[in-house]
């Protein structure tokens, strides 16, 4: 069986915060540095206040553009009033990977034991778009991005990833 070779995709990476700038946001930094070290392509990188409705916004600008093919967001994912990314993403979704908050959970727990009980990390499909919602903690950011995002956006990752199935996402 041969090798096969690395395919970069484009990312756009939405922090989701009330209090970060460009300056202190630990967490979108990581995901940067992380995906450009693997060999992807940061297409785009914004800041919005914890907000459903600018966080949709963007968000479903960025699935619009064909250009993008991967979105990640952190921050957001909690509990508090003020935690609404789950709830802007979800209803945008075309199907769920319910898999990816379960395996989040189960290796967080992990780092924060019954804590990761209050992450409502998710991630799916839209209009051809995988999008991942993450927790703001750039340890968490670190955790998706090792044990899991980054094995399933590499081509080379065997029995499967979630790069080959790009070209059927938008199938009828």
């Amino acid at each position: 069986m041969s090798e096969r070779k690395f395919i970069a995709t484009n990312i756009a990476v939405l922090t989701i915060s009330d209090t970060r700038t460009e300056y202190d946001d630990r967490s979108g930094s990581v995901l940067v540095s992380r995906l450009t070290q693997a060999g992807h392509n940061l297409y785009e990188k914004a800041i919005v206040m914890d907000d459903i409705y600018q966080i949709r916004a963007i968000v479903s600008t960025w699935i619009a553009n064909a250009d993008i093919q991967i979105i990640i967001t952190s921050g957001g994912t909690g509990v508090s009033g003020r935690d609404g990314s789950p709830e802007a993403v979800y209803p945008l979704f075309d199907k769920t990977l319910e898999g990816f908050g379960e395996m989040f959970r189960v290796l967080s727990y992990e780092d924060i034991g019954t804590s990761t009980l209050q992450s409502r990390t998710l991630a799916g499909v839209a209009n051809g778009t995988y999008i991942f919602v993450l927790p703001g903690s750039p340890g968490a950011v670190k955790l998706a991005w090792k044990k899991l995002i980054s094995h399933q956006l590499d081509y080379r990752t065997r029995p499967c990833n979630l790069v080959e199935m790009m070209p059927r996402l938008l199938e009828k």
